[in-house]
């Protein structure tokens, strides 16, 4: 099978806080369904599809008419996941899109698979969004650092870099879109866990660590993704709007 660009949703039925989260009905589709349509309506994404473990999640992609894969249990992460069933495919690069976005704009997914095409140079591409108020002390949000080229330097949930002065560099704040050369990401799942990366509970410098280079692409906004029932029940009002 061969893709351009093939948009992964990697979905589990585990969550701490929600479990069964990508099947929780959201003004009425579940929520894998709503990622899923808005990933299908990306340029340049010539392919989109659930990646799951479980077969309630497997049966409610089959319902709505999407393409899910199954892969093993024991994929400790979405990254992990992804590379398992990349494995297969023939694709040219590879967007994982996080299965707790169900307002997950388009755009921003296109921005990655448009930017891919263009500049196979690049083996990995992520998004980051001017902080927020009150950004800079949450470790959830994740913040992120560049050179002058736009590669990340650091990503920390700690306040980077730390304004000392007026007029410091714009704090930025990560988002968990990430796109990749199918070749960096088979890479990066081959690679052990590093210590920065256990240090900080981020993946992403796992990469960093061993060298490879994370292009970061500015865009405006963000919506938020979904972590609690109170986080589910913001996002059904505004797709609700949408309607």
């Amino acid at each position: 099978m061969t893709d351009s660009v093939v948009a992964a949703i990697p979905a589990r039925w585990g969550s701490t806080r929600l479990p069964g989260k990508p099947l929780v009905s959201l003004a009425g589709k579940p929520m894998i369904q709503h990622v899923y349509e808005r990933a299908a309506r990306a340029e340049g994404v010539s392919r989109v599809v659930v990646l799951t473990d479980d077969e309630r999640i497997a049966t409610a992609v089959a319902k709505f008419g999407g393409a899910c894969e199954m892969t093993p249990e024991s994929c400790a992460s979405g990254t992990d996941r992804i590379a398992w069933a990349a494995r297969g495919w023939g694709a040219d690069a590879i967007v994982n899109v996080q299965g707790d976005e169900p307002l997950v704009d388009p755009a921003a997914i296109s921005r990655l698979a448009m930017h891919l095409l263009a500049h196979p140079e690049d083996g990995m591409a992520t998004l980051a969004v001017p902080a927020g108020a009150g950004d800079l002390d949450n470790p959830h949000a994740v913040k992120v650092v560049l050179d002058r080229d736009g590669f990340a330097l650091y990503f920390s949930r700690a306040g980077i870099p730390y304004p000392r002065q007026e007029g410091c560099v714009p704090t930025l704040r990560h988002l968990g879109l990430y796109g990749y050369r199918r070749e960096t990401l088979l890479l990066l799942a081959e690679l052990p866990a590093s210590a920065l990366e256990r240090c900080e509970s981020l993946e992403q410098l796992r990469a960093l660590e061993n060298g490879i280079r994370i292009r970061v692409l500015l865009v405006d906004s963000a919506p938020a993704g979904v972590d609690t029932a109170e986080d589910a029940a913001r996002a059904a009002r505004l797709l609700a709007g949408e309607g």
